[in-house]
């Protein structure tokens, strides 16, 4: 669903206040928003470069945030936080850290 145009601000700011409360209750990691002024690259094992992505995020837009949290439950909790923030569904991804860290 996009947002109109004259919601935006609004929405950011519900979606900035999210991750304010995130931050307080200790678990934010990180995140960020895409910048749309910079196109996609390919980087192909061999170096090659291209203008392009992957055609199942062609339509990504927006940001994402990384979350430390006790259980999926948790997840999905704040995931519903984000999505209502946002006026939009928010998918989920477990992240696996790497084992020789």
């Amino acid at each position: 669903m996009a947002v109109p145009a004259e919601e935006f601000a609004a929405v950011g700011e519900a979606a900035r206040e999210v991750i304010r409360e995130a931050k307080a209750a200790g678990v934010y990691v990180f995140g960020g928003g895409i910048n749309a002024d910079v196109a996609p690259l390919m980087v192909a094992p061999d170096g090659t470069v291209t203008s392009e992505t992957y055609p199942q995020t062609k339509e990504f837009d927006g940001g994402f945030c990384v979350l430390e949290l006790p259980s999926r439950e948790a997840a999905i909790q704040w995931a519903a936080r984000i999505a209502k923030a946002c006026r939009c569904a928010q998918e989920l991804r477990e992240f696996g850290y790497d084992p020789e860290s």
